[in-house]
């Protein structure tokens, strides 16, 4: 029986003929993302910017009516409510952002806590509170601070990573790498104002892994290439590394992209922004080590200048590279 083959094994694509709109392109998009964030701000959740959630679990009932359980907290008064489910069907949790002034008196979170817990004794029948927890202001500034350093250490330590076993040029372009994708995910909920917690923190922090290890097969194959075909110029020797990996990277990306898809449409809303950051980070990941991380190699000169062969005998030794050597 034949393999399935998505891409064919003579692909001769040049990605890097297009490198130049590539990036033009992509400064323009880091620029207007983090202008988004600037003007309109991240939606953060509670994790964040303190609150409270109080979940509940509507006893006689099959399904929590969310709907009309958002409409109902959010005439309180203290804005609009995150409703998700969790568990059954009729377990919501109920998250609800600080009250102006509860940083100077805590005592307001209790009311506005109060109130909504006695909102749903009184039209909810056998409603059972299952529990209020509340982040303080000064908390949810120390995650939000421990997540933004966590997304910085960890692209400066894999930055440092891939320095020491490639080239310092090697470093430089998956920092950049990284940064794009990170810049455009943080552009990305500015621009929806979904929620902004630490599951997306997570989230960030996986499309980090995805993207290195993207970047990484790629570089790999480059620094084989600059062994074997010592004297091919450096843009035909990025495309046909670029060619040579483009199977994996597909077949990768595209059952990553099949199983986000699904959580994303049948999925809980609890796990929904999650799901749609990881998957514009996939996207931009696998875009990012194509036009990104191999461009920069050019700009830098990255040359074979850099690498001598280990061991090189026999025909590998008498390999000179050129063009007409792709494929």
């Amino acid at each position: 029986m034949k393999l399935l083959k998505l891409v064919p094994d003579d692909t001769n694509i040049a990605f890097l003929k297009w490198r130049n709109i590539a990036m033009a392109i992509s400064v323009l998009m880091i620029i207007g993302s983090m202008a988004l964030v600037a003007q309109r701000g991240l939606n953060f959740g509670v994790d964040f910017v303190g609150g409270q959630m109080i979940r509940t679990t509507f006893t006689q009932s099959v399904d929590a009516p969310i709907t009309e359980l958002r409409e109902k907290v959010g005439g309180l008064g203290y804005g609009d409510p995150t409703i998700q489910r969790f568990g059954e069907a009729n377990e919501v949790s109920i998250r609800m952002k600080l009250p102006t002034g509860s940083d100077q008196n805590p005592e307001l979170a209790n009311i506005m806590a109060d109130k909504i817990t006695g909102m749903l004794k009184t039209h909810y029948p056998g409603v059972r509170i299952d529990g209020v927890d509340s982040v303080s202001g000064k908390v949810s500034e120390e995650l939000l601070s421990k997540g933004i350093w966590s997304l910085v250490g960890a692209m400066l330590a894999i930055s440092l990573y891939i320095w020491i076993r490639f080239e310092w040029q090697f470093g430089v372009g998956a920092l950049f790498a990284l940064f794009h994708d990170v810049a455009l995910t943080f552009g990305f909920f500015a621009l929806t104002q979904l929620e902004f917690n630490l599951n997306i923190v997570a989230a960030l922090l996986t499309i980090i892994g995805y993207s290195l290890n993207d970047t990484i097969v790629v570089y790999d194959r480059v620094r084989e290439n600059l062994k074997k075909y010592r004297k091919m110029d450096i843009i035909a020797l990025l495309d046909l590394s670029v060619n040579e990996t483009l199977a994996r990277t597909v077949m990768t990306s595209l059952t990553m992209l099949i199983a986000l898809v699904a959580l994303m449409v049948w999925g809980p809303d609890v796990i929904f922004g999650f799901s749609a950051a990881m998957f514009l980070g996939v996207f931009i990941g696998t875009y990012s080590s194509i036009y990104m991380a191999a461009p920069i190699l050019v700009w830098l000169k990255v040359g074979t200048d850099s690498f001598v062969p280990t061991e090189t005998t026999g025909d590998t030794a008498e390999k000179i590279g050129g063009p007409e050597e792709i494929g």
